[in-house]
C-alpha cells in the first residue's frame, strides 16, 4: 500500500526513548482491513488515511491507545457497547481509533465525510449533571493528529 498521509508514522516504525524502551508499530493485514470495512462501512473502503493507519499500526501504535482490546474489531464493539449502556448513539458510520480513561472516552473518525483524510472526533460518555458536547470535533484531520503525536514522541515526550 502506498502511504500518502501518514508518512511521518511510516518513516518512524520503530522509536527509541519512551521510558527507555524501543517501540515498534504493529500492522494488521489488508484482509483484516477489508473485513473491518465490510463490518463497519457496509463494504465500502475506509478513507485513505484510516486504511494507512491500520496498515501501518492497526495492531499496535505508540501514539494511540487501543485499551485492553485484543483487536480492532473488539475495540469497535467495546465502544459501541459502552455507548449503548450510557444511552448515547452515533447515527453515522464511524471507526474508533483510540480509547482512553478506562475506555469511557474514545477518538473516532466518521466514515461518510467523503474525505481521504477525515477529521478526528472525541466522544466522552455522559456524566450525570455534566453537559459535554457529544461528539466533539477536534478540528484536526487524522494525519495532522497522528503527525503531531509522532512529533511529540520524537522530541522525547510522552504522547499521552
Amino acid at each position: 500500500m502506498e502511504i500518502k498521509y501518514l508518512t511521518q508514522l511510516d518513516n518512524n516504525r520503530t522509536i527509541d526513548g519512551i521510558s527507555g524502551f524501543s517501540k515498534t508499530l504493529q500492522p494488521i493485514s489488508l484482509e483484516e482491513i477489508i473485513y473491518l470495512e465490510k463490518t463497519y462501512n457496509a463494504g465500502a473502503q475506509f478513507p485513505v488515511a484510516l486504511r494507512e493507519l491500520l496498515f501501518i499500526a492497526g495492531n499496535y501504535c505508540y501514539v494511540l491507545d487501543y485499551g485492553l482490546n485484543n483487536s480492532q474489531h473488539e475495540m469497535q464493539e467495546s465502544a459501541r457497547e459502552l455507548m449503548n449502556e450510557c444511552g448515547v448513539s452515533i447515527q453515522r458510520p464511524f471507526f474508533v481509533i483510540d480509547v482512553y480513561n478506562a475506555s469511557d472516552q474514545f477518538l473516532f473518525v466518521f466514515l461518510d465525510e467523503d474525505q481521504n483524510d477525515p477529521n478526528v472526533y472525541s466522544a466522552c460518555m455522559p456524566v450525570p449533571g455534566i453537559v459535554k458536547e457529544f461528539p466533539r470535533d477536534l478540528k484536526r484531520t487524522l494525519s495532522s493528529y497522528i503527525n503531531r503525536l509522532v512529533g511529540v514522541v520524537l522530541s522525547g515526550q510522552n504522547p499521552f
